[in-house]
């Protein structure tokens, strides 16, 4: 059983688990249509303008955390032998309020002003957008934690 946490502690793993988490967020971001779609699409180009390095510095900053919340789900799902997919999408709900627990705490902390600015106006669809990324979200655990 493979675990995230152990995974993140190599530093070639945790560059290529960056990559993808940085290529998941641009495809789920770019996904988004409506107008909460351009929401997002304005509320990632803020924090991009800001700096553009600035997704990969949070994702790197919040991964330990992250990976601490998620691996009793991934433990779970692989104890159950349950298809990934099928899994992270029944605890969709679950899965994002275990990781927004770490991103409000960060929010209400963080000098960033633009980024807070940011995270509190889609803050409100949070769990939803999160519970949308739950298909990519696994195959991208399928591939550097089995």
């Amino acid at each position: 059983m493979g675990s995230l946490i152990e995974v993140i502690r190599e530093p070639a793993r945790r560059a290529a688990v960056l990559r993808d988490c940085e290529s998941l967020i641009d495809a789920e971001v770019d996904d988004k249509g409506g107008l909460s779609g351009m929401a997002v699409k304005a509320a990632f180009r803020s924090v991009k303008s800001l700096r553009p390095d600035m997704i990969r510095m949070s994702m790197d900053a919040l991964l330990d955390d992250f990976a601490h919340q998620i691996d009793p789900f991934w433990q779970d799902c692989q104890r159950q032998g349950e298809n990934p997919r099928a899994y992270f999408l029944r605890r969709q709900v679950d899965l994002a309020n275990a990781l927004l627990t770490i991103t409000d705490r960060r929010a209400q902390t963080s000098s960033h002003k633009v980024l807070v600015k940011a995270y509190s106006s889609l803050r409100g669809k949070a769990v939803e957008y999160i519970g949308a990324a739950m298909p990519r979200f696994s195959d991208l655990l399928v591939k550097h934690a089995s």
